[in-house]
């Protein structure tokens, strides 16, 4: 009966390490929209920070979000990954 449930853990372990594989590939992903974006903002004359866009995200992420993390908990990982965002070097 232990075992079983050592086995469970460990299957969905691996699984856990699956989706944080797939979390990085996406946060890779967004990060080089981003960049585009950052280039883009000179050429519109739009500044680099957008309070009003970073509302919009967070609108969206809780319009989206079926649980089980609460929208508090999205914007604070949100929060977090829009700062590092802003400053990554492109």
């Amino acid at each position: 009966m232990a075992e079983d449930k050592v086995q469970e853990i460990a299957e969905i372990r691996a699984r856990i390490d699956d989706i944080d594989c797939q979390i990085v590939k996406l946060l890779n992903e967004r990060a080089t929209m981003a960049l585009e974006i950052r280039k883009l903002k000179p050429q519109v004359h739009w500044g680099l920070y957008d309070p009003k866009r970073e509302e919009e995200i967070f609108t969206h992420l809780a319009s989206c979000n079926d649980g089980p993390l609460f929208a508090d908990n999205l914007r604070e990982i949100y929060s977090t990954i829009l700062h590092v965002m802003k400053e990554m070097r492109g």
